[in-house]
């Protein structure tokens, strides 16, 4: 709210819909963002069209492993985790958009370390009668 603007009395919330929206961008590295000068199209940053990547690549998965081919399916899962994981460490903080959660060196470690044990638990498993 403004300056200018009544603050509402005791006990009344201002309802979601009448405060602006403020952008986080400038807790990511310290520096403030330009506003932008244009509307913002989404995903805004390389990082979330690769998230939203990693996601329809693991929809893929779920599906191939859900309709039977279970190795297969894991297989890509673990691999797209892999590939998120090279992604992550490429990408500064401002472009890495949703793919970064924690620091970047947390980020690779926990992507690489569950997406190669998917694949290789997918392959040590032995077939069952």
């Amino acid at each position: 709210m403004s300056p200018e603007e009544p603050t509402p009395p005791e006990g009344i919330v201002t309802p979601a819909e009448d405060i602006p929206p403020v952008s986080a961008e400038s807790l990511v590295d310290g520096v403030a963002a330009p506003e932008p000068i244009e509307e913002r199209t989404y995903p805004s940053t390389i990082g979330g069209a690769f998230y939203l990547g990693v996601l329809a690549v693991v929809a893929v998965a779920l599906t191939v492993t859900v309709l039977g081919s279970w190795r297969t399916g894991i297989r890509i899962f673990g691999g797209v985790l892999v590939v998120a994981a090279a992604v992550r460490l490429l990408l500064g903080p401002r472009d890495a958009g949703m793919l970064a959660v924690r620091n970047k060196g947390m980020d690779a470690v926990l992507l690489t370390v569950v997406g190669a044990a998917f694949v290789v638990l997918a392959s040590s498993i032995p077939d069952q009668p």
